[in-house]
């Protein structure tokens, strides 16, 4: 009775106190496997109620469980993994055995440390437990307790890991995943409309459905902020996010409900597109600003929920968020800051709505002041006439009031910056065109197109350029790569036509 009070004394320790989850419990209740990840010396347990007899069993028993924390480590998906298997038995066996749990049994980069606890030595097995786990052990003397005391206490302990359970569960279920279908449908009847008036990757259509296009934007287009968030380029950009979202947003939809999950999904689309405005120049859509608010939300969760988070789905989390940040840093075209700006903003977002049934006004409003802080901030700056993209509009205009000189004068100072706002080689060449400095004109368009192939406008002015200079074969292929990207504007069959006449002449 003593052994048995023991052994349930410890697996309350671990369940209740140390919030262990049961992985296992053998049917007659005296094997249990517990874990809990966030004790890195001792991420898994195994407790075992045997009376031991011969150290030859307990060899093969060791062994037996080893096999098993093998199998937990691959589920895991760890490189190493430690696991501690503790014995609780009336009395030692009755040979040497001292020697077999000296040291952890290794297989296959998994230690598995064993201890034998009996009559003879609890307080010093207790204390090689606390120094094993690195957490101390202390364990209330019960002596007294009867059958019904025991059934008690395991009632106890088995009725908290229950609960434990049904409150996790409980945190998936909030919500049924109906604005994340919305969404979905929304992205396919725009893509289809996009597809049906000029082409999804028509960057004329594209401005004309709502986009993200700052000299709209700076003209007064706020909506811009938001409409992006529905439109994608191409058909893999339109089934990679709407994949994403399928799986991101169904569980954020769960976990925060129907209501909550749509603010966070649109301040964080908002936020993405905001950042997008500030930091780049090009001309973008998408939902993956508003994807990447998902992962904020999720962050969120982990903040509340550390050690649920961390068994859960966390590691994943950190993984897919590493990646993605990855890519959109090493290939180009990729609007990150449009994806930072969305994992921040749905990250800020998830603080002023919160989980369900948490009041935590403090957090709310800490989460509302930071939102409407940074959003001031990124507006200002946006706004700002200092800003790149600004400059870059108040030249458009000044070249549209045939003012080159001083657009010259704006514009010439981001040219270094040409990879990040290619649209300035474009005015800059156009001016030279209008000065009459042909070879400056030719020079600055070769770069544009070589870094943006798909800008179709600099490919017609690149082949006006090449007939200037005479070189009329470089002129066609510049005219015919205007049409392949758009085959509607008039004035490039036009001079395509007359081009095949010179060569004709030639």
């Amino acid at each position: 009775m003593r052994q048995d009070i023991l052994f349930w004394q410890l697996v309350q320790h671990f369940v209740v106190i140390k919030e262990y989850r049961i992985l296992h419990i053998s049917p007659d209740q005296n094997e249990l496997w517990l874990e809990n990840l966030t004790y890195k010396k001792a991420p898994i347990i195994r407790l075992y109620r045997h009376d031991l007899d011969w150290s030859t069993w307990l060899q093969r028993d060791i062994e037996n469980a080893s096999g098993h924390v093998v199998n937990f480590k691959q589920q895991l998906r760890k490189r190493h993994l430690h696991a501690f298997n503790i014995y609780v038995s009336s009395y030692p066996p009755v040979d040497d055995w001292e020697f077999r749990v000296e040291e952890p049994y290794v297989r296959e980069k998994t230690e598995l440390h064993s201890i034998v606890i009996h009559e003879g030595n609890i307080q010093k097995a207790l204390s090689r437990i606390s120094q094993v786990t690195g957490d101390e052990v202390t364990i209330k003397e019960e002596n007294d307790l009867d059958d019904l005391g025991l059934y008690q206490l395991k009632q106890r302990v088995l009725s908290a890991s229950s609960q434990r359970v049904k409150e996790e569960r409980s945190l998936f279920q909030h919500g049924k995943p109906f604005f994340t279908y919305f969404f979905i449908f929304l992205h396919l009847v725009m893509f289809y409309l996009l597809e049906t008036n000029g082409g999804s990757q028509n960057p004329e259509t594209l401005v004309k459905y709502g986009a993200k296009y700052n000299p709209a934007i700076l003209e007064g287009d706020w909506w811009r902020f938001f409409t992006p968030i529905v439109l994608h380029i191409g058909v893999l950009h339109l089934l990679l996010n709407t994949m994403a979202l399928f799986y991101l947003g169904s569980a954020v939809e769960r976990i925060y409900g129907n209501a909550r999950f749509l603010g966070i999904y649109l301040f964080a689309g908002f936020a993405g597109s905001l950042a997008s405005f500030v930091f780049t120049s090009s001309l973008s859509a998408g939902a993956s600003g508003a994807i990447f608010g998902c992962f904020g939300a999720l962050l969120f969760v982990g903040l509340i929920h550390p050690k649920l988070f961390l068994r859960t789905m966390g590691m994943n989390i950190f993984v897919l968020i590493g990646i993605n940040l990855a890519i959109g840093f090493t290939i180009p075209g990729i609007d990150n800051a449009g994806h930072i700006g969305g994992l921040i903003g749905g990250f800020l977002a998830s603080a002023i709505v919160h989980l369900p049934k948490h009041t935590k006004f403090i957090q709310r409003i800490l989460g509302l002041g930071a939102a409407v802080v940074l959003t001031y901030f990124l507006l200002q700056e946006g706004y700002n006439a200092e800003n790149p993209t600004a400059l870059i509009k108040q030249a458009e205009t000044l070249i549209q009031q045939e003012e080159y000189e001083e657009a010259q004068t704006l514009l010439i100072d981001l040219e270094d910056r040409e990879e990040e706002f290619p649209e300035v080689l474009f005015y800059l060449s156009y001016i030279d065109i209008q000065d009459g400095n042909i070879e400056d004109a030719k020079n600055r368009l070769e770069r544009l197109t070589s870094l943006q192939s798909t800008f179709h406008e600099a490919h017609y002015n690149l082949a006006l350029v090449y007939l200037e200079l005479n070189e009329t074969e470089k002129a066609s292929d510049s005219i015919n790569k205007a049409i392949e990207l758009d085959s509607t504007v008039e004035a490039y069959n036009t001079l395509r036509t007359e081009i095949e006449a010179l060569l004709k002449e030639g």
